[in-house]
């Protein structure tokens, strides 16, 4: 019985769930958030996870204005997956009579100090820590409730012409007559030269087209000029050569022909040189041995 009644008592201990605790603000409720309560769930294989939120009456005491109310806050963290539990109206700063009052086995944060309400700089989870219940999770980078309002501030005016085109007034807005204006005609203007600007890209186009096109038939003409050029020259050389070979014929034939008529004037100066030779006579000397010539 005895064994049987201890060996009880340790299986119901053993699946007893360990109760883990984390808290903050959880302004704007981000994927960051999630991210760090998920961790939370999963430090241990049974955990129950207790979330903590601070009201507003101490969050903007000690870290000042938020966005969402502290009864929106708690409704955005009882809609997270890995919240087992929401505590409202959290603490500042941790105390061992509220870890007994919740019956909290270890909390779970992020170990970056965080300032407590004495103003001298302690860490609020210094008690925590130094009893041995304190456990780290890991920040989300890229993402916080600072950065969320950061981008809002550095587009502010956008986020101002987009509630009035939703039918939020000026006065709701906290935005003057002036102002409002302003930022319609600045609208405008961006919207104008926005315009402008795609006018010019589809004109830039266009004359990318034609230019492309210009130069394809430019192309073309060149090939074809470069054709043309190559079969004039072909020809005029050929014709060249058959010009060269006609003169050069006639030119050949005429010297034939001067030479022929002189050959014809030589052979007939000849034929008369002799005629001449004939009307000689001889007369032979025998006295002086020498052959004279007598005409008739």
């Amino acid at each position: 019985m005895v064994e049987g009644e201890l060996g009880t008592e340790a299986d119901q201990v053993a699946d007893k769930p360990v109760r883990v605790y984390a808290d903050g603000i959880f302004d704007l409720f981000h994927f960051g958030h999630a991210r760090a309560l998920e961790q939370a769930k999963k430090l241990f294989p049974n955990a129950y996870l207790l979330v903590g939120c601070c009201n507003d009456e101490l969050t903007h005491k000690f870290k000042g204005k938020t966005v969402m109310t502290d009864k929106e806050r708690y409704e955005a963290l009882r809609h997270c997956r890995w919240v087992d539990e929401v505590i409202p109206d959290a603490p500042w700063v941790l105390t061992k009579e509220f870890l007994d009052k919740h019956q909290i086995d270890y909390v779970a944060h992020d170990s970056l100090p965080y300032a407590d309400a004495s103003g001298a700089g302690n860490d609020v989870y210094e008690f925590v820590k130094s009893i041995g219940k304190f456990k780290e999770t890991k920040r989300t980078e890229g993402i916080s409730t600072s950065d969320i309002i950061m981008r809002i501030v550095k587009d502010y005016n956008q986020y101002v012409l987009r509630n009035l085109d939703r039918g939020y007034t000026r006065k709701e807005l906290g935005v003057s007559y002036v102002k409002e204006k302003r930022l319609r005609v600045n609208r405008g203007l961006k919207k104008l030269r926005e315009k402008v600007k795609k006018q010019q890209e589809k004109v830039g186009e266009k004359i990318q087209v034609v230019a492309k096109t210009a130069r394809v038939r430019r192309n073309e003409w060149v090939e074809n000029a470069d054709r043309l050029v190559a079969g004039f020259l072909e020809m005029f050389e050929e014709r060249c050569h058959k010009m060269g070979t006609a003169i050069r014929d006639r030119i050949q034939e005429r010297l034939r022909g001067q030479h022929l008529i002189g050959f014809i004037y030589d052979r007939e100066e000849d034929e008369d040189e002799d005629e001449d030779d004939d009307d000689d006579v001889y007369y032979y000397d025998s006295d002086t041995d020498n052959k004279d010539y007598h005409d008739d």
